[in-house]
């Protein structure tokens, strides 16, 4: 069998370049999808984009309807400063712990996670049962210690940047709340109800979900991710003093949420998109119901 006429009808189904329409291609500008050569791709911090969209012009042949505005790959604004929620999030995390090293534990049991109200010195700290639902999303900006600390923060630097870039910034909040409080209220149905628990583990591994998501949409090698991921997991379930309940919360709600920022379809993407992380939250608040309902 002659191999090059077998993969003829393949190669022929490819879509043509948009400024060179005789040369088929497998690629797609990240931010108006429009099929590029490699003549045409430009290297941006998250897969390729044609050279209009890189140089924030429109025009060319047949530039597809989105093009007059430059967006991200999962339709959000183009930002001068892709890191900037990141940045702000590392820094309000770093202020927080300042506050509670100066304040010391009476902050810290005022806004940890805690299931159900317990008996401390100087007096009752009531929990989320008791009403507190405020300590879901509270407890994912305290930190127990400075390794704590670090390993979330570095972790957020390096998953965070690339995301807000892929996802723009209301997009990437979104999916950071959302994977932080769906963390959180698993932590709330299964972890016994006087076990306090903190950290912005839950929203990482958000991160981490929505990661494995933007890798298989840039058909990226997943190998990296995976391992990655495995070696956390592992860390999850070994190691002592370690809210797992928060950490597969927080992966599978951004593993979703991410899916559906990044492939969802483009005529109805806003929708897809926000309607997922309704979805997390109503589930968010129906685990909280629950629990609190079995603990009152």
């Amino acid at each position: 069998m002659d191999h090059a006429a077998a993969g003829r009808p393949d190669a022929q189904s490819l879509p043509g370049c948009y400024r060179h329409p005789d040369r088929e291609t497998g690629i797609r500008c990240t931010r108006c999808e429009r099929p590029i050569c490699p003549d045409c791709m430009v290297n941006a911090s998250v897969g390729f984009h044609c050279p209009d969209c890189a140089s924030g012009r429109t025009g060319g042949s047949g530039p597809a309807p989105t093009a007059s505005m430059p967006r991200t790959l999962a339709g959000g604004t183009v930002a001068a400063d892709p890191r900037l929620v990141t940045k702000v999030l590392i820094g309000v995390n770093l202020a927080l712990f300042l506050v509670q090293l100066s304040v010391g534990d009476r902050f810290t049991h005022r806004f940890e996670l805690l299931g159900q109200a317990y008996l401390t010195f100087p007096g009752p700290v009531e929990g989320v049962a008791e009403g507190q639902w405020y300590r879901l999303l509270t407890a994912m900006f305290l930190h127990s210690s400075y390794m704590h600390i670090l390993f979330n923060m570095l972790s957020l630097w390096w998953l965070g940047g690339p995301l807000e870039g892929a996802l723009g910034r209301a997009r990437y909040l979104a999916l950071y709340f959302c994977s932080g409080l769906a963390g959180s209220a698993l932590t709330y149905l299964i972890a016994a109800p006087n076990q306090p628990s903190l950290g912005a583990s839950g929203a990482i591994f958000g991160l981490f979900g929505a990661t494995a998501a933007l890798v298989r949409r840039l058909n990226a090698d997943m190998r990296p991710v995976v391992i990655l991921l495995a070696i956390n997991l592992v860390f999850t379930f070994t190691w002592a003093n370690i809210a797992w309940q928060a950490h597969v919360g927080g992966l599978v709600a951004g593993a979703a949420i991410g899916y559906a920022m990044l492939h969802a379809p483009r005529e109805r993407r806003t929708l897809v998109q926000y309607g997922t992380c309704a979805l997390v939250l109503l589930i968010v608040v129906g685990l909280t119901l629950v629990r609190t309902a079995q603990l009152t």
